[in-house]
């Protein structure tokens, strides 16, 4: 018998809802664990653009980025450059410990010197230094916009202003600046907004805009530099205070690790990865615990790596702020392989964020990242935020030097776990040691492999693909801002479907005597 089409609505209410539910399909008696590649998110209904799709999400307790994207703490992948693009582009960059506390420290103290809002502590020189020392600090740090006080530091009387154009054809670099300097200066006093400060600047045409108090004395910069990358930028990742990115950094659980954190700190971190491949141990609960007891909410802190509920109870109890998913999963990793123990991707995502999400936790998806799908199958899971290494791996930014081989160019790419990072520095410097608990076994056993990866360009396009395509993603779920989706997959609205091996076939490209992949421009 053919139903009347008006009906059709109430013959679904029948029916029931077409595919699985999260809760269904995460089925661990009848199927086992489930990689992202094992199961699709079904459409929804579509009544708004992709371009308005927010991404907006926490990642921790205190700390909400413009797109849910985090870089890997590998010494392949997060160094200065990569953490200060990723800021920039509305993620974050998380800055790997395989070196020592101070150079770590540097490397936070660039990122957080790269952009910012007032500059509270600006490299300042006296009338008496030389055109020299203000080249030396253009060779070092990029800059020459430098104010003169006359202590030759913040807080000293503004006596003038060296810029390119005073030294730019000067011949005798031993010439002083009070000969150069600049001492009609446009200021700002103290007290003055953010807005009203870029207001000035654009009216007064100048690079710099010192800031100072009814008694002239220097408290203060802002750099039209930094106004420019305002407008380019707008998504960037930036700390509502200081105004400058934010940046993340990761460190072990050896009693060494709590000096380097205060060295962080000091430089002006935002937030730490607590980096372990196995989360759930007595050395990074007591690393929680002093992490909140010494800094309190002066710092977030990340803690993992888990898989199961049981290992996330206890860094929840220890005043984790969130949480690191994954164990073997990465391109890289042969923990699953050669120590037996870990869990596939997706049903760890679920099953811990599921849980934390009780508790106001947010979870970080780390590994088995490859597209823009399975970061929206990882976000549909419950997670907050995806780590990714590979699919950074070989940017413009990652760290190394490319190379060829038969004729491709190519990126290094190692795991942390494998014995080539693991031999980079001494036991005490070494991170990738301590992720592992070896920095005492005479003999080191592998946890990752060392590879080579396609130069993938610059991350300044890649991530804006990445963007856009999770916001496609969303809207083709019916979902019209990320932190609507985990609700939305809670109460049933969001529908799954288990994949077979023949589906997942079907779902690629196939059929074709050639082909070409171009993912976007």
């Amino acid at each position: 018998m053919t139903l009347d089409p008006k009906l059709a609505h109430q013959e679904l209410e029948k029916m029931g809802k077409d595919g699985l539910s999260a809760a269904d399909l995460i089925d661990l008696k009848g199927r086992g664990g489930l990689t992202y590649n094992d199961f699709l998110i079904l459409p929804g209904y579509i009544n708004f653009p992709a371009d308005t799709v927010s991404l907006e999400t926490k990642i921790t307790r205190n700390i909400t980025l413009k797109s849910p994207l985090m870089s890997s703490p590998m010494d392949t992948v997060t160094e200065v450059d990569m953490a200060i693009t990723m800021a920039l582009l509305g993620g974050i960059g998380i800055l790997h410990n395989n070196c020592t506390p101070d150079e770590q420290a540097a490397m936070v103290k660039k990122v957080k010197k790269f952009e910012n809002g007032f500059i509270t502590d600006p490299i300042c020189l006296s009338a008496k230094h030389k055109i020299k020392d203000v080249l030396d600090i253009k060779n070092r740090l990029g800059f020459a916009g430098i104010p003169i006080t006359d202590s030759g530091k913040v807080g000293g009387k503004l006596v003038g202003i060296v810029t390119n154009r005073d030294i730019g054809f000067r011949e005798d670099i031993d010439t002083e600046l009070s000969d150069v300097m600049t001492t009609e200066v446009v200021t700002a006093r103290h007290g003055v907004t953010l807005a009203e400060a870029n207001r000035i600047l654009r009216e007064s045409k100048k690079g710099k805009l010192p800031i100072v108090d009814a008694e002239n004395n220097l408290v203060s910069l802002v750099a039209r530099s930094d106004l420019l990358k305002n407008r380019d930028y707008p998504w960037a990742s930036k700390h509502p205070q200081t105004k400058q990115l934010l940046v993340g950094a990761a460190i072990g659980t050896r009693p060494g690790d709590r000096g380097r954190l205060a060295k962080l700190v000091e430089a002006g971190l935002d937030l730490v990865v607590i980096d372990s491949s196995q989360g759930n141990s007595s050395f990074q609960i007591d690393m929680v615990k002093h992490i909140k007891e010494t800094y309190g909410d002066r710092i977030d802190v990340i803690a993992g790596n888990v898989v199961t509920r049981d290992q996330a109870a206890n860094l929840i109890a220890a005043g984790a702020d969130g949480l690191r998913i994954g164990m073997g999963s990465g391109s890289i990793c042969i923990t699953q392989e050669v120590m037996a123990v870990g869990r596939p991707q997706g049903t760890g995502v679920f099953q811990v964020s599921q849980f934390a999400r009780k508790f106001g936790i947010p979870t970080v998806a780390d590994g088995g990242i490859s597209n823009v799908g399975h970061i929206a199958k990882a976000l549909s899971l419950g997670a907050s935020c995806v780590m990714m290494g590979s699919l950074l791996a070989g940017t413009t930014e990652a760290p190394g030097e490319y190379f060829f081989l038969d004729g491709k160019r190519l990126k290094k790419y190692r795991g942390m776990g494998s014995l080539d990072a693991m031999e980079k520095n001494d036991s005490d410097n070494s991170g990738s040691q301590a992720r592992y608990f070896s920095e005492s076994d005479k003999v080191k056993v592998a946890q990752g492999v060392t590879g080579a990866v396609v130069d993938k360009g610059s991350i300044k396009q890649f991530i804006p693909y990445l963007i856009t395509g999770l916001q496609h993603s969303l809207q083709d779920m019916g979902v019209p801002h990320l932190s609507e989706l985990w609700p939305m997959v809670a109460d049933g609205q969001v529908r799954f479907e288990h994949r077979s091996a023949a589906a997942q076939i079907e779902g690629g490209v196939h059929d074709l005597f050639s082909y070409e992949k171009r993912l976007y421009k």
